[in-house]
């Protein structure tokens, strides 16, 4: 693949104006402490003088983003009165729940989302907890998941002390010029020691496995890791491919090579193994090294393999031939192939495009099943196709090749078959799982429970898959499609998705709950807020309403958990000169 001379003159000449940004985001405080923080509708919203600066569609997205703002701050207030310190709020019980080591992983999870909404005091009460407390729980607490671990925590202190100012490397761009405006609590300095620390603990799962591929569980105080329990010590393939953003930034941000160097290995071991046209199973056995199974899916297990392949190369400054990491973008294309040739089907009989599996690693075993998770294809399809710049731009400067506009195109499909799963159903909210009607399928009174849904008989919704654990996946895409279309058509069906979780998943004591059926009107919740709603769903649709130039994509590489973490601009650097 060769970007150049096309892409080093786009990359060269495309720099982020220095903004005012506290003036962006002190306009947005304004509009979010006048609104109705139980009751979004749009005409209660008053802009004492925003309206002379704005048009009327401007205000309409002001007005929707500021809602959006009130529904992080009303699950942050359930979750700071009912769960503070503990990993995840019960909304119902208003209670706290430790599923995830017992390591406050919500406060750090939401710490950045509040960070790039301007929300001082959340700044404040998360990052004062985090100074407080969080080297003590690392020092005391037991078993964690490395993977669970690194995305939500690691990246969450990661992107904390770069967007409060502690790293100034990038060219041209720092805390106070990315969009975000310098924030209050702790300084940087601490965000990243208790980084190095708990990377410190997370290196032995590396450092105790016989193979490049590292165990699965960690015990924080002891500094001890082991094999996965069931699935004869397995680790999941997703899971030990996604550590790379983070362990590697954690190297660039304290000139530690360790953590860089054991992340990239698992990439370098992989490199050499046997895939399917790129497509790997969904387990790796961590004492052979070698793919467990046959499985090949992009749902749980597999998917941010694929996300990684691309935003490491990416996040390295990965944009022309002789890079050190130029071998993720060669198999990044190569497991794009192969999902094309593979996995992608039509449903019948409205044709939506969707994304099956191969349970058995065979073409003729395939299985129209797809995973909520599947839904960050579409806005990685979009971002490999044009490196995160404007489609027009990346037109006009020359550097699309015939695979990149296929590819946009097939992500703008995606796109629209994970938004028809949200607008299937009663609720106007998706499944876990979706099961799509393919030739011979003649599966009755598994609809989604909306009677006059244009894809009604393409979408099969099973039992057990009907729940809804307030999930990203969609929004994140509609949010890189976004950015990178200017359609705004993602963000009308951002708004309706948003809508849909107010309507069905608000606690008024605080909190939102994911609820167990998406196909009736008034379901059963669930009683979880997930970490993922204040780090994900709510920053990407904060993100979706707002202005391009906050965290702009040819700057930003996003990791799985949502953490925004500056692309290196070294090796772009070294391209261009």
């Amino acid at each position: 693949m060769k970007d150049s001379p096309f892409l080093k003159k786009f990359w060269s000449t495309h720099r982020l104006p220095n903004l005012p940004p506290k003036l962006r985001l002190g306009l947005l405080r304004q509009v979010s402490s006048s609104g109705n923080s139980s009751n979004h509708q749009e005409n209660e919203v008053k802009l004492p003088f925003i309206a002379e600066r704005n048009s009327p569609e401007e205000l309409v997205w002001i007005k929707r983003q500021a809602a959006v703002v009130d529904a992080f701050k009303h699950a942050w207030n359930g979750y700071k009165q009912f769960a503070l310190g503990f990993d995840e709020l019960q909304p119902v019980s208003r209670r706290g729940i430790n599923g995830l080591g017992g390591i406050g992983a919500t406060a750090i999870d939401a710490l950045d989302t509040a960070m790039i909404m301007g929300l001082d005091d959340v700044v404040e009460e998360a990052g004062g907890w985090i100074e407080k407390e969080l080297a003590n729980r690392f020092s005391h607490q037991g078993q964690v998941n490395l993977f669970e671990t690194t995305i939500r925590v690691l990246g969450g202190l990661l992107s904390a002390y770069h967007l409060s100012g502690g790293d100034t490397s990038v060219p041209g761009i720092d805390g106070s010029k990315n969009g975000v405006a310098l924030s209050p609590g702790p300084k940087p300095e601490v965000y990243l020691k208790l980084a190095k620390d708990l990377g410190d603990r997370l290196m032995a799962a590396f450092e105790a496995s016989p193979s490049a591929i590292p165990f699965s569980d960690v015990v924080l105080s002891a500094r001890s890791a082991h094999p996965a329990a069931g699935e004869r010590g397995a680790s999941s393939t997703s899971e030990v491919t996604t550590l790379q953003l983070e362990f590697w930034y954690l190297s660039k941000v304290t000139g530690d090579p360790k953590y860089g160097k054991a992340a990239m290995r698992v990439f370098e071991h992989i490199k050499g193994l046997p895939k399917l046209e790129g497509l790997v199973p969904i387990y790796m056995n961590p004492h052979s090294g070698t793919f467990q199974g046959n499985n090949i899916r992009l749902g749980s297990r597999g998917d941010s393999y694929y996300e990684y392949l691309l935003k490491v190369w990416i996040q390295q400054g990965g944009v022309g031939d002789g890079q050190d990491v130029q071998y993720l973008r060669d198999m990044y294309d190569e497991a794009m192939a192969g999902v094309k040739h593979l996995l992608v089907a039509k449903s019948v009989p409205n044709g939506l495009t969707f994304i099956g599996e191969l349970p058995s690693g065979r073409n003729e075993d395939f299985s129209p099943k797809m995973d909520h998770l599947v839904c960050f294809l579409a806005g990685n399809l979009a971002l490999g196709a044009t490196r995160g710049f404007p489609e027009k731009d990346a037109k006009e400067s020359g550097f699309l090749s015939e695979k990149d506009v296929q590819d946009l195109a097939l992500a703008k499909e995606l796109a629209r078959t994970c938004y028809e799963m949200y607008n299937v159903t009663t609720t106007g909210l998706a499944p876990e799982i979706a099961y799509f009607r393919t030739e011979g399928d003649h599966t009755e009174g598994m609809d989604g429970g909306k009677p006059n849904a244009q894809y009604k008989e393409d979408i099969i919704i099973k039992p057990l898959d009907r729940h809804n654990l307030l999930r990203p996946e969609t929004v994140e895409s509609l949010f890189v499609l976004y950015r990178i279309t200017g359609d705004s058509m993602y963000r009308e069906w951002g708004w309706k998705i948003f809508q849909a979780f107010e309507a069905h998943t608000k606690i008024s004591t605080g909190g939102y709950s994911s609820i167990d059926d998406v196909t009736v009107a008034n379901s059963y919740k669930r009683d979880k807020m997930e970490t993922f709603f204040l780090g994900e769903t709510l920053k990407y649709l904060f993100l979706l309403f707002g202005e391009d130039d906050v965290l702009p994509l040819s700057y930003f590489v996003f990791n799985t958990e949502a953490h925004p973490l500056p692309i290196t601009w070294e090796g772009a650097n070294s391209v261009l000169s």
